[in-house]
């Protein structure tokens, strides 16, 4: 949703979702604002406790049945898992995503790599379907007066427009922007602690193509996981970047990481954004021209 600097500071029950690259400060200024009776809904935790809980159970207990020890118990039902996923720990959610390679360094074939992806997208996309009745819950039932959407990273890679047309109705969609200088800071420390993500499926398709060939391999068995995500991730960052312009541009508003970084309580927060609703243009017929490109753009 669009307001103008009046209507933000008249507004009774503010609900934001943050949008950007993991790293840019999203989950910061959640935890900062769940200080200030801000209601913190974390998509991937969302993900993670009600969409993937049997989908990781069921591959912990695939895990556990090739050890004889645990497979007696477990067709006993003499023993029990259980995921214990928190909103600061998401552990559980990127063991099951996993990364693509040789299976003795870890890594996934492709059809289950493929095939964990699409239950990922799934999820993400149900976890945003569920933002309008927590928004309710957090005011009903729990008695927050403001909303917080802290989505994954890979909201922009949905390719589902009615995701995006949600959030847009419900919230004020706030993109954070890393700036060109610190771009290489947040691709370096990503390369540092390759971890699980996801890809569109053209996106991924082409990669790997490009990285058999670059590294003179003939399998995707042959692939290192960590090495191939460190490669990976310089072209993921900026394949995503136009894709959130296009939804921050005609939908919601843009900050600088740099100026989330100097958030430090509640009061900061919300100068940020009057600051960013003040220097946005009104919106224009080449705004809604903006909004059909990025609705397109989420249908591949």
């Amino acid at each position: 949703m669009r307001l103008t600097i009046e209507e933000f500071r008249q507004w009774p029950h503010r609900r934001v979702t943050l949008l950007g690259m993991s790293g840019v400060g999203k989950t910061y200024l959640s935890r900062l604002l769940r200080r200030s009776d801000w209601f913190h809904y974390s998509g991937d935790y969302r993900i993670g406790t009600r969409y993937l809980d049997e989908p990781i159970l069921d591959l912990i207990k695939s895990q556990a049945m090739q050890v004889p020890f645990l497979r007696d118990l477990l067709r006993r039902d003499w023993v029990a898992f259980q995921n214990k996923i928190q909103v600061d720990d998401l552990g559980p959610v990127l063991s099951f995503v996993g990364q693509l390679g040789d299976a003795d360094k870890g890594g996934l074939s492709l059809p289950e790599f493929n095939r964990r992806q699409a239950l990922y997208r799934d999820a993400e996309i149900r976890a945003m379907q569920d933002v309008p009745e927590f928004i309710r819950k957090a005011r009903e039932i729990y008695g927050y007066s403001h909303f917080v959407n802290d989505v994954g990273g890979s909201l922009c890679e949905l390719e589902e427009p009615s995701v995006i047309d949600l959030l847009a109705q419900h919230t004020l969609i706030l993109y954070i922007r890393v700036p060109q200088p610190d771009e290489i800071k947040l691709i370096r420390r990503a390369q540092a602690d390759p971890k699980p993500l996801y890809f569109r499926p053209a996106f991924i398709k082409a990669a790997v193509k490009d990285y058999l060939a670059e590294q003179q391999l003939e399998y995707v068995a042959d692939i290192d996981p960590n090495d191939f995500t460190r490669w990976v991730f310089p072209r993921l960052f900026h394949s995503r970047v136009p894709r959130y312009e296009a939804i921050a541009r005609p939908l919601g508003y843009t900050v600088e990481s740099t100026e989330v970084a100097a958030v430090r309580d509640e009061q900061d927060f919300l100068a940020l954004i009057e600051t960013a609703i003040a220097r946005t243009p009104s919106p224009s017929s080449n705004d809604e021209a903006d909004a059909a490109q990025g609705r397109d753009g989420q249908r591949g």
